[in-house]
């Protein structure tokens, strides 16, 4: 919707309009994937006989407190264009883009890490393996390149994603951060889990 009423985006007045439309997908972005941390987090804590109780807090919590200093900014530039704030609002989405990129790191990597210590023989291990680590690179991999990029435009002007006169240029970078990460981690888990029968629990074969 936004690149195809791109002309259209940068007209809205007051300018806050334009960057909450140009911010918003990639926090939701941000909240889509980092669920995909936490179901892995909560296989590894649950494989570890650690306590999950309070990763879906964390989530929670988080992905909360991000909407609302996101929130907070907005409503400021709302009140007070100031080219400051803006600046926090950029280093802000960089943030959280490592963020995320370090809880794919750290929670990805700790489930390959055991999964490799799994029997050769373990029905499943292999294609785990590839599943967990490619995804695992992949989206550390867009994360931390989002985050070098919206750092270094938020120093340099002249390199800014979000400009009127670079829709091509925008188009390919969120194409190889954004939308093709996305279409591969969408191949690579294509196979959705079968539904269990009953309540009881089936031990990962």
């Amino acid at each position: 919707i936004v690149f195809g009423f791109h002309k259209q985006v940068f007209l809205f007045h007051p300018k806050v309009l334009t960057l909450a439309i140009l911010d918003l997908p990639g926090l939701l972005f941000f909240s889509t994937f980092t669920l995909l941390v936490l179901f892995w987090a909560e296989i590894y804590h649950q494989a570890r006989s650690l306590p999950t109780d309070k990763l879906r807090i964390s989530y929670i919590s988080i992905n909360g407190a991000m909407y609302f200093i996101q929130a907070c900014i907005w409503v400021y530039l709302w009140v007070n264009d100031n080219s400051t704030v803006e600046f926090i609002g950029k280093i802000f989405i960089a943030v959280v883009s490592f963020i995320a990129a370090l809880g794919f790191l750290l929670y990805g990597g700790r489930l390959f890490l055991m999964l490799r210590r799994f029997p050769i023989e373990s029905k499943g291990r292999r294609k785990k393996l590839h599943e967990v680590g490619s995804v695992t690179a992949i989206c550390f991999t867009c994360f931390l390149i989002s985050c070098f990029v919206v750092v270094f435009s938020a120093f340099d002007s002249d390199a800014s994603l979000d400009v009127l006169d670079h829709p091509v240029l925008n188009l390919i970078y969120y194409l190889l951060v954004e939308i093709l990460p996305s279409a591969l981690v969408l191949y690579i888990l294509r196979k959705l889990p079968p539904k269990r029968v009953s309540a009881q629990y089936h031990p990962i074969s």
